[in-house]
């Protein structure tokens, strides 16, 4: 039997790895597990243009639906992986076959942070296509949706259903939402957003249980204050939680996600982590961090394939995620923990919502927000990986072009003789989740 490379997880982690593998000439068996009937798809769409109806569900897919036999990647949905045997190397499937592997891939992903009181059906939760389908179909019916969780999938729901002329009353626990991951002074931006599109956004708002009709569907919430709200749907989005199970039960090492190294191998040497579920040690940061976002499910299958190939390999990108909500479109490049910066430096105007945003620390830039700004997001990336000290009126200046202020901090601290060569100082607190 030739050489078996088995993949759980059949999200885009799962798609591009299978598909690394062969670009890098691999030729053995490549097994493609997947708990969902759906082939690999793209998650960002369900809570942007998918769940308004601007695309077709047909774009969601990572590959057309010839692709996995035209490269011989045996891919079987509705399929779920119940157990690893390491010692004997295979893995178990829900109908008690066994599949002998060489190399295992574990991109399991994450599943949404459920409310405990929620009945199984009285609630939306968002993070399969179904789940948007069924959405989308509800945001016609519906006047008036509650949504739990100010974070990026509340945020983008929120603006979908105000697409669809929806009623939206945001619930968010925190003082703004997107606190603890942008800061105050960028969380503002996108709380006078929503609010200026006419949503109830109400924020230190503690909710106190679900309010359901005899068949145990949603028709409200009531919040720890006794306020009651009315409404005809509500939807949760209050984090996700990484599936960690089968790891878990395997005896790997885990910690907030399966813990993975530069190389995105576990603490067995024949299994890897990719996607939302790896918590992986970042050389440039120096720690280790899990995101949960579309950039790394695309980015890290290819070092875990060359990985897997015993190929040298090391994942240290620049963190990056995105975000549509609106007429505000924004990318996100860096790592700040919060209270991790001494300033925001912007460019340009919050107002007209054309602007690029600076987390720095000594001078140092962390991270960089541009929005409606396209075609910077590299030389931010550049920014941040150089760890150089910036003129920070330069910065500041949207008239001089940001290649021109790296080159001048690069200059200057080539000049430095007592510059650092490490990058940016960081916490070593944990990471901010990112959906």
């Amino acid at each position: 039997m030739s050489e078996a490379f088995v993949i759980v997880g059949a999200g885009l982690a799962g798609a591009k790895a299978a598909e690394a593998l062969r670009a890098q000439g691999f030729s053995g068996r490549i097994l493609l597990f997947g708990t969902e009937p759906e082939r690999p798809y793209e998650r960002p769409g369900l809570s942007k243009s998918f769940l308004q109806g601007t695309s077709e569900r047909e774009n969601i897919y990572v590959h057309p639906k010839h692709w996995y036999a035209e490269h011989h990647v045996e891919l079987r949905t509705s399929t779920t992986v119940t157990a690893i045997d390491r010692e004997h190397k295979h893995i178990r499937l829900a109908n008690g076959q066994q599949v002998p592997y060489a190399k295992v891939l574990l991109a399991t992903g994450a599943s949404p942070r459920e409310l405990p009181d929620a009945g199984p059906h009285s609630v939306y939760y968002l993070r399969r296509v179904e789940d948007a389908i069924q959405l989308r179909f509800a945001f016609t019916k519906a006047k008036r949706v509650v949504i739990v969780g100010g974070g990026w999938i509340g945020l983008e729901v929120a603006a979908a259903a105000r697409a669809a002329k929806v009623e939206v009353v945001l619930l968010e626990r925190g003082e703004v939402p997107l606190l603890r991951i942008l800061g105050p002074e960028m969380a503002k931006v996108f709380t006078d957003l929503h609010r200026s599109h006419g949503v109830d956004l109400r924020t230190g708002a503690r909710l106190g249980h679900i309010i359901a009709n005899a068949d145990g569907r949603a028709k409200g919430v009531e919040l720890v204050d006794g306020t009651r709200i009315e409404a005809d749907l509500v939807v949760v989005g209050v984090g996700a939680l990484p599936n960690t199970a089968l790891a878990e039960a395997a005896g790997l090492a885990v910690d907030n996600g399966i813990t993975v190294d530069e190389h995105l191998r576990t603490s067995d040497p024949d299994i890897f982590a990719a996607g939302d579920v790896a918590n992986a040690f970042h050389p440039m940061l120096g720690q280790h961090i899990r995101m949960e976002h579309w950039f790394n499910a695309l980015s890290q299958p290819a070092v875990a394939a060359k990985s897997m190939l015993g190929l040298e390999a090391s994942y240290d990108q620049v963190p990056y995620f995105y975000s549509d909500q609106y007429e505000l479109g924004m990318e996100y490049s860096g790592f700040v923990v919060p209270g991790g910066y001494d300033q925001v430096i912007v460019r340009g105007s919050t107002d007209t919502l054309e602007f690029v945003a600076f987390w720095l620390k000594d001078c140092r830039v962390l991270a960089g927000m541009n929005v409606n700004i396209w075609d910077v997001t590299e030389t931010i990336k550049e920014l941040v990986r150089s760890g150089v000290a910036v003129d920070v009126v330069k910065l500041s200046d949207a008239s001089i072009p940001l290649a021109d202020v790296l080159a001048n901090a690069k200059d200057t601290g080539a000049k430095d003789t007592g510059a650092k060569s490490a990058g940016p100082a960081r916490s070593a607190d944990g990471p901010d989740q990112v959906h």
